[in-house]
C-alpha cells in the first residue's frame, strides 16, 4: 500500500490518494484527513505538495521502428514525399537488433516523461519485410508491465496486390491492428475497404494514416466513416492525421465530422509532424497542417493527440515529451490548457480502447506527477522533474537540480498573485 500525499488535481483540489494491489482504493480530500484524520499514515507514503497529479500519459501514434534515424536519414526536401525517400535508404540494411536497440531507447525517453501506453505503427513488406515487426513484438514483451504495446501493421500501397497479402500476414503474426496509407494508394476506396476487410477477418481495429495532406481532393476520411457505418465494423477504428480536413469549407468539416462521429471513429492529430511536413508549397499564409479539431469536438468525436516521429525523417526533432503534444494544441490548435491534457491522458485511452484513469476509487493506478501550482504551470513548465506510476509502482522517477549564480530576492508571497484552478471555457464551446 502507498499513499500519495497532498497532490494537486487539475481542478485545484488536494487530494491524498492510496495505492493498492495496481489500483487506487480511495482518495480523500486533504482539508478531510485534517479534520477526521482519514488515511492515517500506513504503509510507503509519497510527499507530493507543489505538483499536479494526472492520468500517466498514452501515446496513440508512435512510429518506433524509426525513432532516432535523423541523423543518418536525412530528408533533404523537407516534405512527406523526402521524408519517405529518405527512410527508404535504410530499410532494406535494418536489422531486427537495431530496431530494438532504437525503440528501446525511445521507450525509455517515453516512460522518463510518464508515457505508459504506446501504440506504434511498424512498416512492413517491401523492404522492411517483416523485421520491424518481429523486433516489435519482442520488445511488447519484454516492457510489458512497464510500457504497455500497440503494434499497427503499416503497409505500403496499392493493398489491391502485395502489400493487401502483407497486411493480412502481419496480423497472423503478432500485429494488434491493421494499418495503411488509404490515401497514397491508387484506388483510395478500395484500400480502406480492403484494410477494414483484413481487420475484421482478424476481429482486430483499425487505424490508417487518413489523409495526411493539405490537398482539399483528398478526403477519404469520409469513405472510411461511411464504410464503417455500412458494414457495421466493429473492432473499433482510428483515423490518424486528417490533415484535408481543415482544408474543406466549414459545412464539409461539419457534415464530415458528423459522419465520423455516428461511425465511432476517434481521430488522432499529430502537430509536431504535420506542422513540419505540411505546408511547404504555401509560402504565404501557410496553413498549420493540422486536422480541423474544433468542428470535430463540436461533432462529439473523441480527438486524441500524439507525437508521431521522433527525431527521425519526418520530425528531426522532439522530445518524447507528451506535454510537448499538449503544448502545441493550445499554441497552434487553439485548445483550452485542459481539453490539450484530455487529448493526451483520457481521449488517447479511448481510441486505444483501454481503461479509463481517473483519480477515483476503482481507478487503474496509472499516474504521472510533475511541478507546478496549478495545472496550467505544469503544462507551461514541462520539465523532466516527473514521477510516474504504472500499476500502482513507480517505474521512473526524474529529478533536476538547479545552481543559479546570485539573482535579486524573491518578491514576497503578498505581492504575487495567488493561482487560480483552470476553468473550462472549451467546454461551453463543444
Amino acid at each position: 500500500m502507498t499513499w500519495l500525499r497532498s497532490a494537486t488535481t487539475t481542478d485545484g483540489r488536494l487530494i491524498d490518494v492510496e495505492l493498492r494491489d495496481g489500483f487506487i482504493r480511495q482518495v480523500v480530500a486533504v482539508d478531510d484527513r485534517r479534520s477526521h484524520g482519514n488515511g492515517a499514515a500506513t504503509g510507503d507514503e509519497v510527499d507530493l505538495r507543489g505538483q499536479v497529479l494526472l492520468a500517466s500519459f498514452v501515446e496513440p501514434h508512435a512510429h518506433l521502428d524509426k525513432a532516432l534515424t535523423a541523423t543518418v536519414a536525412r530528408n533533404v526536401t523537407g516534405d512527406l514525399a523526402g521524408a519517405i525517400t529518405a527512410m527508404q535508404t535504410l530499410l532494406a540494411a535494418m536489422t531486427v537488433a537495431d530496431v530494438v536497440a532504437r525503440a528501446e531507447a525511445a521507450l525509455r525517453i517515453g516512460l522518463a516523461a510518464g508515457t505508459t501506453h504506446v501504440r506504434t505503427h511498424v512498416n512492413v513488406g517491401e523492404l522492411a519485410g517483416m523485421r520491424a515487426l518481429e523486433a516489435l513484438v519482442d520488445v511488447r514483451e519484454r516492457w510489458r508491465g512497464l510500457v504497455e504495446l500497440q503494434l499497427v501493421a503499416l503497409v505500403s500501397h496499392p493493398l489491391s496486390g502485395q502489400p493487401g497479402r502483407d497486411l493480412r500476414r502481419a496480423l497472423a503474426e503478432g500485429a494488434d491492428v491493421a494499418g495503411g496509407c488509404p490515401h497514397l494508394d491508387p484506388e483510395p476506396a478500395r484500400a480502406v475497404a480492403i484494410c477494414l476487410d483484413a481487420a475484421g477477418e482478424a476481429g482486430r481495429p483499425v487505424d490508417l494514416h487518413t489523409d495526411e495532406t493539405l490537398d482539399p481532393r483528398l478526403l477519404t476520411l469520409a469513405t472510411l466513416a461511411d464504410l464503417v457505418i455500412r458494414t457495421g465494423f466493429t473492432p473499433g477504428a482510428a483515423a490518424s492525421h486528417c490533415v484535408s480536413l481543415s482544408m474543406q469549407p466549414p459545412d464539409v468539416q461539419a457534415r464530415v465530422s458528423e459522419q465520423v462521429a455516428a461511425a465511432g471513429i476517434g481521430v488522432v492529430a499529430l502537430p509536431q509532424t504535420n506542422l513540419y511536413l505540411q505546408g511547404r508549397a504555401h509560402p504565404v499564409g501557410t496553413p498549420r497542417g493540422l486536422t480541423a479539431i474544433g468542428p470535430l469536438h463540436r461533432a462529439g468525436v473523441t480527438v486524441a493527440a500524439g507525437g508521431d516521429n521522433l527525431r527521425d525523417p519526418f520530425n528531426p526533432v522532439g522530445r518524447g515529451d507528451a506535454l510537448e503534444t499538449a503544448s502545441l494544441l493550445v499554441t497552434a490548435g487553439h485548445l483550452d490548457p485542459l481539453a490539450a491534457l484530455d487529448a493526451v491522458t483520457a481521449a488517447p485511452r479511448r481510441v486505444l480502447g483501454l481503461p479509463a484513469v481517473t483519480l477515483t476509487a476503482g481507478s487503474p493506478a496509472d499516474l504521472v506527477a510533475l511541478p507546478g501550482p496549478t495545472a496550467l504551470d505544469a503544462l507551461a513548465a514541462a520539465g523532466p522533474a516527473r514521477t510516474v506510476w504504472r500499476a500502482g509502482r513507480i517505474v521512473a522517477r526524474t529529478h533536476v537540480h538547479t545552481d543559479l549564480a546570485a539573482v535579486p530576492a524573491v518578491p514576497a508571497v503578498s505581492a504575487i498573485p495567488a493561482p487560480h484552478p483552470l476553468s473550462r471555457p472549451w467546454e461551453a464551446a463543444l
